[in-house]
């Protein structure tokens, strides 16, 4: 019944999730509708999400930046073109080049099609991305979210989601993920728009802009 999410049918989504936790809709009342930060199934949109891996999404937003600025055009071609210095200087550590380059080799040498991905499900989708240098379960989980818009995705991998998690439901600091994973069980097969609402209220209210 529910397979993937869009601006059209988000807010009934969301009504559809409130009626299975009122903490949502306790939420939805508060900060309105969440927005829905969507991405292309592209390899600039992966990219992109692994630059994102374990820091800010403005210091990622500055290598991504830097990084366009500097090859015009994000294609894997285009990335194994420069070097690790040329990488280095658009910001993107040690670890982040071998992430990269080891991306634009999968899809040049070994071919594979990130456009074709979406007649996969999702364990299928992950197993191929997981296969991958540098990526692991959350960046698979916000690929499959953010740029297949798949309904049934819990990051828990995610610092903002676990922090909004623990506030909205009142949780002690120290609740282990595997007690919020418990928690979201009850919310299958519409975890992701659980994820978006809490993703929401954490950024309304650190008014955080995206």
């Amino acid at each position: 019944m529910y397979k993937s999410y869009s601006s059209d049918n988000i807010t009934t989504l969301c009504d559809d999730l409130t009626r299975l936790e009122p903490v949502f809709s306790h939420i939805i009342n508060t900060f309105g509708y969440p927005d829905l930060y969507l991405r292309p199934p592209t390899f600039e949109s992966l990219l992109r999400i692994i630059l994102e891996q374990q820091v800010s999404l403005a210091s990622a937003k500055a290598a991504y930046l830097k990084l366009a600025e500097k090859v015009k055009n994000i294609t894997p071609e285009n990335i194994l073109l420069l070097n690790d210095d040329e990488l280095k200087s658009c910001y993107l550590s040690r670890q982040k080049v071998i992430y990269v380059r080891a991306l634009a080799n999968e899809i040049v040498y070994n071919a594979l099609n990130i456009n074709n991905l979406n007649t996969l499900s999702d364990s299928e989708i992950r197993a191929k991305l997981t296969a991958i240098k540098g990526i692991g379960n959350w960046t698979a989980d916000v690929f499959l979210m953010m740029c297949l818009q798949r309904c049934d995705l819990f990051p828990i991998g995610d610092i903002a989601l676990v922090n909004s998690f623990k506030k909205h439901f009142e949780l002690p600091k120290d609740t282990p993920s595997t007690t919020l994973l418990d928690m979201a069980e009850s919310w299958r097969p519409l975890r992701s728009i659980a994820t978006i609402i809490l993703w929401h209220a954490y950024i309304k209210e650190r008014g955080i802009v995206m």
